[in-house]
């Protein structure tokens, strides 16, 4: 028997914030409020990122510009992993580099070859302030690296280089969200830093 609620079902499902919209591409500030209100958020959190079918959410997604995310993710012997940190520094991402196919809530519908680390590692706090470390291996490490980068203002087309990248990029500009963009090549607000 469950001793506690499912994450999200008291929460509400809130509006996805797509590629170009400032909030997802600015550095979020810490949490420093651990009262009801960042319970609620996290609740809202949960709410949308099962109603969008996704395994990870960070808050500037739903236009809030805390640095917090949420989770319920695979690894790649399909362990379930679920939870949420709060302040999060990913403090290590190493072993082999794997090119792996990438989606974001917020580029619906576009998938990109990525390169991530199969390793990640990230320290913050839980919603109640205590220490959390959590370790993910396979595609659970690329969701931790994935919800790190866009706390830090960035999206995963920003390690998409060459053909790969041009490809994302014209199909961005293909999408009804995304044609009000002028050229679907050049880097926009969105994706002013090229990595790796």
């Amino acid at each position: 028997m469950r001793n506690r609620p499912i994450p999200g079902s008291s929460g509400r499902v809130r509006a996805m914030r797509l590629l170009g919209d400032p909030v997802l591409h600015a550095p979020c500030e810490p949490v420093t409020d651990f009262g009801p209100s960042l319970a609620r958020l996290l609740e809202d959190m949960y709410a949308t990122m099962y109603a969008a079918n996704g395994v990870g959410l960070a808050a500037n997604q739903i236009g809030v510009g805390l640095r917090v995310f949420v989770y319920d993710c695979p690894d790649d012997e399909d362990v379930r992993h679920l939870g949420h940190v709060v302040n999060p520094r990913l403090v290590a991402a190493d072993g082999v580099e794997v090119r792996g196919p990438e989606g974001c809530l917020s580029l619906p519908g576009i998938e990109a070859g990525t390169p991530r680390y199969d390793r990640a590692v990230v320290e913050g706090v839980t919603a109640e302030g205590a220490p959390v470390r959590v370790e993910g291996t396979g595609f659970f490490a690329r969701c931790l690296q994935h919800e790190c980068d866009h706390l830090e203002g960035g999206v995963y087309l920003d390690h998409v280089t060459g053909r790969r990248r041009r490809r994302a990029l014209r199909a961005v500009r293909r999408t009804a969200w995304g044609s009000r963009w002028p050229s679907p090549v050049a880097p926009g607000p969105w994706l002013g830093r090229r990595r790796g």
